[in-house]
């Protein structure tokens, strides 16, 4: 440790004290890959840096990898090698059967610091997939000396982008013409992990490599851009997985004949293939990029991403809509693709695109609940590569803005002077909070107010009534109305009553300070809270305690609450509207002094008093 630059100390949880990543394409149907690397843990948040995931599959086979673990002083104190391994299966649960697998080791630690350093020889038939280069690949590790070099025979062109790299490529020329194209970072400095910060994508160093000419299992292709790319994956990857039986398309046509407008008829078609089929994948070679057939979905009633949504694309077809399978990078985080460089990498989801006349509307086809037209924070407001008979085509997706985005409660309760709480909570999500119940709506009436007792965590709660209902329209919204009660909400003493008027909707954790922030400020989505509650009160009483009037307006938010007391009620109001967006990360003890507001403020307690 101590021969360690001292300057890679601050935020590591671990250094990389050396990694060689080479690459070697001498043939265009395969390739090998070679790691190097040596890191040194400092204390348990460096643990999973040290971590060594292999994923491999029938194209992609592990030929060789040991390694020695060292203790403080640089001993050695054990080797390992592939049978030290855990080995599980890479599928995801959903999954019917995949060929993905990765081996796992963890490295453990007696003490630390400790050093882990391996090697590892993978060969993989295949060289459309070139996985990106990223020297530090979380928070809180620091690079002391990190390398990529990739070989290529003269026959296989390549593109490349470097993103925050301090240094260029170096590019050098064999006598068999062999162009080695290398890259070098040394002392590195730790990311320190900053809330609200922007995607790791946007600020760590990476380089992106993509083939010009590859194979895939004994596919070929070639692409230099993004038309060229959906241009491939449409003419190969597509052609003839589109075949219905005349059947079905008789059965299609029929259910639609009378309807005009072809926004309803793709809504029918749409609703039609979710209460067909259900979300199953099967990944096993060119299968992890190329749909099944649309008749084998027809069939079997089931399918993952591709396969359903190519399922959907092949029945609108049936009715003479048109639509675009598109990629997508899906997740909650919004990452888009980088519209000057094309690759295979920046996607791990499809979904379909129908290009109306008035507006573009987007169909996410693994989900047998969501309303037709309604992406969510799955895939929402990012890039997509659709893919047309024209070529590749980089569109964008629905924004869910914090206009769009609400959840808007609204609650008659009625407070007794023994400090008993009675009546009716009402709420409505729209736009990306139209989900929030998803995972309660189907379930069985006791477990749901299992459920709703831990999301309203109220004092001796009693639900009385649960409705949960969602409306699918084109406008979609989820609605929830609770009759509830609980004894002892307030406190009664001395003929006083004290309680919290924001019942259900308190923010409890104030923002962490960061002195000198690195990264601007970050809000991946925005949203709008608007509560309204009425209470009821005993006669004879009135509000003792000052009433609450909260306003903060910032770029990034706003923030209003009231208590208000008139005519026996006392009126509770609270609206928070936080704005998505990239801020200057001057504006960051803005921001904590904002939601520390809101945490007070939040925490008001009302006292009532006896006139």
């Amino acid at each position: 440790m101590s021969l360690i630059p001292k300057e890679l100390l601050p935020y590591a949880g671990a250094v990389v004290r050396n990694s060689e990543v080479n690459y070697e394409v001498r043939d265009i149907d395969y390739s090998n890959y070679r790691v190097k690397k040596a890191i040194t843990v400092f204390n348990e948040s460096g643990d999973d840096a040290a971590e060594i995931l292999i994923w491999y599959n029938k194209l992609r086979q592990v030929k060789s990898v040991k390694g020695i673990i060292y203790d403080s002083s640089g001993l050695p104190v054990s080797k390992f090698s592939e049978k030290n391994f855990d080995d599980y299966y890479g599928g995801g649960r959903s999954s019917l059967f995949e060929d993905t697998r990765v081996k796992v080791f963890r490295p453990g630690a007696n003490g630390y610091p400790y050093t882990v350093e391996y090697e590892c020889d993978i060969r993989d038939n295949q060289t459309m997939i070139i996985s990106d280069w990223v020297p530090a690949n979380m928070f809180g590790v620091a690079v002391e000396k990190s390398s990529l070099t990739f070989t290529c025979k003269p026959s296989l062109a390549i593109r490349y982008k470097e993103y925050n790299m301090p240094v260029k490529a170096v590019i050098v020329t064999d006598k068999a013409g062999f162009k080695t194209y290398t890259w070098q970072i040394s002392n590195a400095r730790a990311t320190r992990y900053e809330p609200y910060s922007p995607p790791p994508e946007t600020f760590l160093s990476m380089v992106k490599i993509a083939p010009v000419t590859f194979t895939y299992q004994k596919i070929h292709g070639s692409y230099n851009n993004w038309n060229e790319l959906g241009k491939w994956i449409y003419d190969v990857l597509l052609t003839d997985r589109d075949i219905l039986t005349p059947s079905t398309i008789a059965t299609i046509k029929s259910m639609t004949a009378g309807l005009a407008d072809p926004k309803l008829k793709a809504k029918k078609v749409y609703e039609y293939m979710q209460n067909k089929t259900r979300y199953i994948s099967v990944q096993v070679g060119i299968g992890g990029y190329r749909p099944f057939p649309a008749s084998e979905v027809d069939q079997v009633s089931y399918g993952d991403c591709k396969a359903l949504t190519n399922y959907m694309r092949s029945l609108l077809k049936a009715v003479d809509i048109e639509s675009y399978y598109c990629h997508v990078e899906a997740g909650t985080n919004r990452i888009d693709m980088d519209p000057d460089f094309a690759s295979m990498t920046q996607a791990n989801h499809a979904i379909l695109c129908i290009p109306f006349k008035n507006d573009t509307t987007f169909l996410e086809c693994t989900n047998q609940k969501i309303p037709f037209g309604f992406v969510g924070d799955f895939t929402d407001d990012r890039t997509v590569l659709a893919c047309t008979p024209d070529g590749g085509r980089l569109i964008r997706t629905p924004k869910y803005n914090a206009t769009v985005s609400t959840q808007v409660r609204k609650a008659t309760l009625n407070l007794d002077a023994a400090g008993t709480l009675n009546g009716y909570l009402q709420t409505e999500y729209k736009g990306s909070q139209y989900d929030n119940r998803d995972q309660i709506i189907d379930e069985l009436p006791a477990e749901r107010i299992k459920k709703f007792k831990k999301i309203y965590p109220i004092n001796n709660l009693e639900i009385d009534k649960l409705e949960l209902t969602q409306d699918k329209s084109l406008q979609p919204v989820t609605k929830e109305h609770i009759i509830f009660s609980a004894d002892n909400y307030a406190s009664a003493q001395n003929d006083k009553l004290h309680f919290s008027p924001n019942i259900v909707n308190q923010m409890r954790t104030p923002l962490r300070e960061v002195n000198n922030r690195k990264n601007l400020v970050y809000i991946n989505r925005g949203y709008t809270d608007d509560d309204e509650i009425i209470y009821k009160v005993p006669e004879g009483f009135k509000l003792e305690k000052h009433p609450l009037n909260v306003v903060l307006i910032k770029p990034f938010g706003i923030f209003n609450a009231s208590v208000t007391f008139k005519d026996g009620q006392l009126i509770y109001k609270r609206r928070l509207q936080i704005n998505d967006g990239a801020y200057s990360k001057d504006i960051y003890p803005d921001m904590v002094n904002f939601y520390q507001e809101v945490v007070d403020a939040d925490n008001y307690t009302a006292i009532l008093g006896k006139n």
